[in-house]
């Protein structure tokens, strides 16, 4: 048997917990919303009617979801870092430190065994570490409640409380029959963790203890005032409004067709998820003055740095680098945002980009090449390329494309890239928008990229094949590389310089603090405690720490994305509660509020009592403290979970689904 520790998993860019001896994983609907989605049609619609496999031969498959288990971890900063000179050229200190952690993570990696290596830094770059992961690579859905409880208050609750979602879903994890990591296969078996966690039944209390393992995403709470003011000013108000033209498009599109609907609904609800956040961490920087605070604590720690010579002459002339460094920045962000954007928005462009690309590395020994182009990735990035098919429709894509391409034509002059500015050159009669659409419309009809078969048989060709095919998409894409080359050789000399100034940054915040800090979050294992408790947003408002069953009904309206199913209105109403009822609130309680500090990548992770029994699934935290990413407040931040006790009840009573109770150890 292991620890606690070992229960615990990354999964489908979540968390999740082990809640049995046959790899049964308990985590949030909306990590697992991506396999009910792929899983549902207009005939069997998971989404709306929820899903609930009866035996193990009836769970489905869930294609690109993957569950990490920790197995290991270390630091190995000499081996990273050993004989890197302080005058070495940014571009250079980055490219040698990437091929490093490649060499490294391709050397402890087995995949036979399925274990992955992962190189992470932590505090910026001062250290780094080396961890080892199972990787199991064939998951499968087992139950999922209704839209109705697991995403009840969709997207206007999200981030708010008080909330009434039962944010659970279980997956399963399996192996091949030799106990090894293996694809999707029938003979596969459950996969048995040396570990599980109990669920508790006991309940929480407002004060009680307790604490959460996870493995949350990204803080950066050590940053500079640059980094504030870039955040607030640049990055999340270009990024807001991108995200927003990005989720009009898709809406649209899926208005007009059911279909569609249902193929886009796992991006617009990433889409929407991460606006939120964005406005969320926009308005509480402003809110809570974190650049006013910035600024004030950086005088102190200059003032301190000039009151000692020898700390001067070391970490004196940190903050000017930094500002430098933004400063140039802010110059290029809005073109890089577009160019990064565009990608991540039209699928085709990003096929036709990612296998231009490879027919160029590919001529380069493994470890020269860059890194998601390394042998040991490609069989994921075709991986990736299938997937995609199944949210693929070109005629959205090619409206995608058009935008971005009429925003990159708005920039000035320098910055416009040059297969832009010949666009409106082939067609001097048109104006500049009809001129992108009857561009990006020739290009869609003659590209092959559209179909599966053809995009994998590219994969495999020559950079002189690819180009003899002559595929207008794949020529665009050849086109806009020296542009994209140019932005990422901008964009490692940024990381490689700044990597090096964040780390002396931290020490002299630590020589003035006297004392330890702890690292940032970085998609690693880490554990968060506190108490069970409400807060006070605002003058004279005081928010309780649980929501109950009839707050449900008090929200229903009959419509999305408040439709509380009959059923559970009529267990409500008969107050069938069975043994899931809180003494203290008289109710069968839904979500409650800890004092316990997450982030994105948290999301599943279980949160437990003194006794390390299972009591909640943290799923989001409140609006007030979006701003914890980069400065944590304990007034104001809460970890909102759904109560185990609302689990159980909507498995026994709504759902009936007595062999996941059976399997669980409920004490």
């Amino acid at each position: 048997g292991g620890g606690l520790s070992d229960a615990v998993v990354m999964v489908g860019g979540g968390t999740g917990a082990f809640v049995s001896p046959k790899g049964l994983i308990l985590t949030n609907h909306h990590v697992a919303f991506r396999a009910i989605q792929i899983n549902s049609s207009p005939e069997h619609n998971y989404i709306r009617e929820g899903f609930w496999a009866k035996t193990l031969q009836e769970e489905l498959p869930a294609p690109g979801y993957e569950c990490y288990v920790t197995l290991s971890f270390r630091d190995i900063t000499d081996r990273v870092l050993k004989g890197i000179s302080r005058d070495l050229k940014a571009v250079d200190r980055f490219k040698t430190i990437e091929r490093r952690i490649s060499e490294i993570e391709e050397k402890e990696s087995d995949e036979n065994k399925g274990i992955e290596a992962r190189v992470v830094s932590m505090y910026d770059g001062m250290y780094y570490y080396l961890f080892k992961y199972l990787r199991i690579r064939d998951v499968r859905l087992v139950y999922a409640p209704p839209q109705s409880i697991g995403n009840y208050g969709g997207d206007i609750d999200n981030w708010m409380w008080p909330r009434h979602a039962g944010d659970f879903s279980f997956l399963r994890a399996y192996v091949g029959p030799d106990g090894r990591p293996a694809e999707y296969s029938k003979d596969n078996v459950p996969f048995s963790p040396r570990t599980y966690l109990k669920i508790s039944t006991k309940g929480i209390r407002e004060g009680d203890f307790i604490f959460i393992m996870g493995y949350p995403g990204r803080t950066m709470r050590y940053r500079s005032s640059y980094s504030v003011r870039y955040a607030q000013e640049v990055s999340y108000p270009l990024r807001i409004r991108l995200f927003k033209d990005m989720i009009a498009v898709l809406e649209e599109e899926g208005e007009k067709n059911p279909e569609l609907k249902i193929k886009f609904a796992s991006r617009l609800m990433g889409l929407n998820n991460v606006l939120k956040n964005n406005q969320g961490m926009l308005e509480g920087l402003k809110k809570s003055r974190l650049l006013k605070r910035k600024l004030e604590m950086e005088e102190k720690l200059q003032e301190f740095l000039r009151s000692n010579p020898d700390l001067e002459k070391k970490y004196g002339h940190v903050l000017d680098q930094i500002g430098a460094l933004y400063a140039g920045l802010n110059k290029t962000a809005y073109r890089d945002l577009l160019l990064g954007f565009m990608n991540y928005g039209s699928q085709m462009y990003n096929f036709a980009s990612t296998i231009y690309k490879w027919s160029l590395e590919k001529q380069k020994p493994s470890k020269e090449r860059d890194p998601q182009f390394h042998d040991r990735n490609i069989k994921r990035l075709k991986e990736r390329m299938k997937l995609a098919q199944r949210d693929l429709h070109p005629p959205t894509d090619a409206r995608m494309l058009e935008m971005f391409l009429l925003k990159l034509s708005e920039l000035s002059d320098e910055l416009q890239p040059l297969p832009v500015k010949e666009i409106f050159q082939r067609y001097p009669e048109l104006g500049k928008k009809e001129a992108v659409h009857r561009f990006v419309q020739e290009l869609y009809s003659k590209t092959q990229l559209a179909d599966l078969d053809a995009r994998m048989r590219m994969m495999e060709m020559s950079n002189e094949q690819l180009m003899n095919l002559n595929d207008p998409l794949v020529r665009f894409a050849a086109e806009m590389n020296p542009v994209q080359e140019a932005v990422q050789k901008e964009s490692e000399a940024f990381s490689g310089e700044i990597s090096r100034l964040r780390p002396l940054l931290i020490q002299a915040i630590r020589e003035w603090k006297k004392t330890d800090l702890y690292p940032d979050a970085n998609r690693t294992i880490r554990f968060t405690y506190g108490t069970v408790k409400g807060y006070e947003p605002r003058d004279a408002v005081i928010y309780r720490y649980a929501t109950r069953l009839s707050g449900v009904l008090e929200k229903d309206t009959g419509e999305e994305p408040f439709n509380c199913p009959e059923k559970l209105k009529r267990l409500a109403e008969k107050k069938d509660f069975g043994p899931y009822v809180d003494p203290v609130l008289g109710d069968v309680p839904v979500d409650f509020l800890g004092t316990t500090d997450i982030t994105g990548g948290n999301s599943g992770s279980p949160v437990m009592n003194a006794r390390g029994e299972y009591v909640g699934i943290a799923f989001d935290g409140n609006y007030e403290s979006m701003t914890s990413d980069w400065q944590f407040d304990p007034d104001l931040t809460r970890t909102i979970a759904v109560d185990v006790r609302y689990i159980l009840f909507i498995l026994d009573k709504f759902s009936g689904a007595r062999n996941i109770l059976e399997e669980m150890t409920i004490q």
